[in-house]
């Protein structure tokens, strides 16, 4: 009767293993769905990044050719188009994500149904092994079982420890599966918030890229004249108020100690762009000696076209944020927000679109804190980066001559504060 006990446990076993191992069909095809429908995502996303670069390079040309109204409106046409494609894009990247969340939860209803069917496999097959090895040997032996039954016998409770060895680690590997899954989940929703934040301020930048092309049009009647008219008072408010700024940072004092700094070369920062493009660099350049009053740049100008995602370059802390425009149009930064990080340098990014990072705000290296633009100065889209000591930077107010009875609050630093971001970013 004994004997019937172990080839019962070791059946129910191994019946039991199969019903466990039998693919779910249902399941499989679900799975199957899924993940053809996230690569048709994905091969959408890809076609529309190509029509963004081709915008790109587009406005790459009209940045070469004389500054005119025509060319003018064709940058804002060409941006119009980018950021809507942009929209395009992240949404395409939500719905991916969704798939993702819903391939993910198929799979952790699967795999918890199979940790369950594991379980009820190894806990009834426990029983069964021990019932049956209640048995002891001299007790088969004196109930007349034949010899090559007994060695049946014993390769059979050897067969059935294997089996129950083998689901106990399937059983372990399984749990540590579906915590693999439910992090993924988490890191999922995560990326899901970021884009939905992100098709916010796209939408934003859409209505804004609209009105900016409307008030453009109407400022010049949409005459060439009245257009460059507009352009030389903007040159000239620039140039006043760099001479304004130089003359409120000459009287600030600033002791550099540079065993304070990072490290040059050693990465300090992370590009603030997902693609690079250099315009203007840092110092006295041949570029900038046509370009301002003091024939010396502050920091670096990446060209990019605007609604362009803009990335903290490190760890650090958001010190405050504003718009130049508000008080004086087109004279300085435009939207600016200034991060102190964690590495003792403090950077300003500078003729921003939209600023979406809040004052007193953590961020992490690569985190969105805003988007690029045309705002203040600005021959071009482009962003503007400057670098200091952060002991040597603070966000002040000073009156302005270019705009009469208006004051300007930006960061601002001894001269001799000012460092070169280029030594801190990779090769």
């Amino acid at each position: 009767m004994k004997k019937i006990h172990i080839f019962f446990g070791l059946a129910l076993f191994l019946s039991l293993c199969i019903v466990f191992t039998t693919p779910n069909t249902s399941n499989a095809n679900t799975v199957n769905e899924l993940e053809s429908k996230i690569e048709n995502q994905n091969k959408a996303i890809e076609q529309l990044e190509a029509e963004i670069a081709s915008y790109q390079n587009q406005l790459n040309t009209l940045g070469t050719q004389k500054n005119t109204l025509s060319n003018a409106v064709k940058v804002l046409d060409v941006e119009a188009k980018k950021i809507g494609t942009d929209v395009k894009v992240t949404q395409g990247k939500i719905s991916t994500t969704d798939t993702k969340l819903n391939q993910l939860g198929s799979s952790i209803v699967s795999t918890s149904r199979d940790i369950e069917n594991l379980k009820l496999a190894v806990a009834k097959s426990i029983r069964e092994m021990h019932i049956a090895e209640q048995q002891s040997l001299s007790e088969v032996l004196l109930s007349g079982t034949d010899i090559s039954d007994l060695w049946h016998y014993a390769a059979s409770g050897e067969a059935f420890r294997s089996q129950l060895r083998a689901k106990t680690d399937d059983l372990s590997k399984t749990r540590v599966a579906l915590q693999r899954n439910k992090e993924l989940v988490e890191s999922a929703k995560r990326e899901l918030l970021g884009l939905q934040s992100q098709l916010k301020d796209q939408q934003t930048l859409t209505v804004r890229a609209k009105n900016e092309k409307d008030t453009l049009l109407k400022q010049t009647k949409n005459q060439e004249t009245a257009y460059q008219k507009l352009v030389a008072e903007k040159l000239a408010l620039k140039n006043q108020m760099e001479d304004d700024l130089r003359d409120f940072e000459s009287q600030l004092s600033y002791v550099l100690n540079p065993n304070s700094l990072p490290t040059t070369g050693s990465k300090t920062f992370r590009w603030p762009l997902d693609k690079v493009r250099i315009t203007q660099y840092f110092g006295k350049t041949q570029a900038a000696a046509r370009l301002y009053t003091t024939g010396s740049h502050s920091g670096v100008d990446f060209g990019t076209p605007t609604g362009t995602p803009v990335k903290a370059l490190s760890s650090g802390v958001v010190v405050g944020s504003g718009n130049t425009d508000l008080a004086c149009k087109g004279a300085s930064y435009g939207g600016w927000i200034l991060i102190r990080y964690d590495n003792g340098l403090s950077a300003v990014f500078g003729h921003l679109s939209l600023v979406r990072a809040k004052t007193g705000q953590r961020v992490l290296s690569g985190d969105i804190v805003a988007y690029s633009g045309n705002t203040g100065y600005s021959t071009g889209p482009h962003l503007h980066v400057s670098v200091w000591p952060s002991d040597a930077v603070n966000i002040q107010t000073f009156p302005t001559k270019a705009c009469r009875g208006k004051s300007i609050t930006i960061p601002t630093a001894a001269r001799n504060a000012y460092l070169d971001p280029m030594v801190y970013f990779p090769k």
